[in-house]
């Protein structure tokens, strides 16, 4: 059997999660290119990115599996499951920590670590 490139993506960690997916289904699939990409990144596209590869027989199977959207489980997931709460029932959310003020300070006590030492 050949192996076939089925996806190609720019940064190596796409292609791992797509060859994640395909092995979950039971598609055994390999990720080509990816220590180049990883040392040439600003060549990726130039070089044809990182190569997600079936084998030969698999190739119409793996393009469905990819194919799918299954974004739909994530927005079921967030609907509350299992999600931590504040005291009064409702859940937290982490755009309240992600706030400006909070990013500044956060940065500018990074500058004071790295100055200071």
């Amino acid at each position: 059997m050949s192996w076939v490139t089925v996806r190609q993506y720019s940064l190596p960690f796409e292609a791992h999660l797509a060859r994640a997916r395909l092995e979950s289904e039971g598609i055994t699939a390999l990720v080509a290119d990816e220590h180049t990409i990883n040392m040439q990144w600003m060549l990726s596209d130039a070089l044809g990115g990182v190569r997600l590869r079936v084998q030969e027989d698999m190739v119409e199977r793996a393009d469905g599996i990819l194919a799918e959207d299954r974004s739909d489980l994530v927005d079921e997931f967030e609907a509350g499951h299992g999600q931590a709460q504040d005291q009064g029932g409702e859940p937290l959310l982490l755009a309240p920590l992600a706030s400006q003020k909070r990013k500044r300070g956060f940065f500018m006590a990074l500058l004071v670590f790295f100055i200071g030492s």
